[in-house]
């Protein structure tokens, strides 16, 4: 009963990251796809997976196609209950949920003007007034979620859903150094350095880009050891 997990290219597409997560840390079966989101075959690559035509999507064992990271993770979760994707506190599960919708629906500027990227920290970077203002509503968000949370460093105390959604966010406030505060920093950090996230990174840098596709606006730190 494996899965097949079609994401884009690791160093760049966020979506597929949160897409991987969903399976590999939860110890679902999945066999994982590169689609050439920047080698110029996506949408023959897509093909087979009509009406399908973004990354991540997922085949289920019994060849169902399912595309959008929020089908993703409820069909995941329905099937998959022992696996506890969402938390089991149904006040805590509603707020995760959404959470994981706002991020879906959500955040433009921060989006738009701050691609993630796993190379380099593009360190003179100067966030607009509505990139800080997704990172206010962000930060809110996150208090939102440990309001109720019980002891662990996820949102929600365990690792859920929410974290794997939140994970890119985390990639981009590191990225791009943006200004958050000491508790929103810390939970970043958590993310980066966790050992699935660190995996799929390492993965990204087997591939080099020329020219690179995000270009710095100023001088470059590395990324955090």
């Amino acid at each position: 009963m494996t899965y097949e997990l079609y994401i884009g290219d690791r160093s760049f597409s966020s979506w597929s990251l949160r897409g991987w997560l969903m399976l590999h840390k939860f110890n679902l079966p999945y066999r994982a796809h590169l689609v050439g989101l920047y080698g110029g075959t996506m949408a023959q690559d897509m093909a087979p997976l009509a009406p399908a035509r973004l990354v991540p999507a997922l085949r289920t064992p019994e060849g169902e196609v399912i595309g959008e990271s929020m089908a993703m993770a409820e069909t995941l979760a329905e099937r998959h209950p022992q696996a506890k994707l969402w938390p089991s506190d149904p006040a805590a599960r509603s707020r995760a949920r959404w959470l994981c919708a706002e991020m879906a629906a959500g955040f433009g500027a921060l989006r738009g003007s701050c691609p993630m990227q796993l190379i380099h920290v593009d360190a003179e970077f100067a966030p607009s007034d509505a990139v800080k203002s997704d990172l206010a509503r962000v930060e809110t968000l996150w208090d939102f979620a440990r309001e109720k949370a019980v002891d662990g460093p996820w949102l929600f105390g365990e690792y859920s859903l929410a974290d794997a959604f939140y994970a890119p966010v985390c990639a981009r406030i590191v990225g791009y150094n943006l200004p958050v505060s000491d508790a929103a920093r810390t939970y970043c950090e958590n993310t980066i350095k966790d050992p699935a996230f660190r995996e799929w990174r390492a993965e990204g840098l087997k591939t080099t880009y020329d020219p690179f596709p995000y270009p710095p606006v100023g001088q470059t730190a590395p990324w955090p050891a």
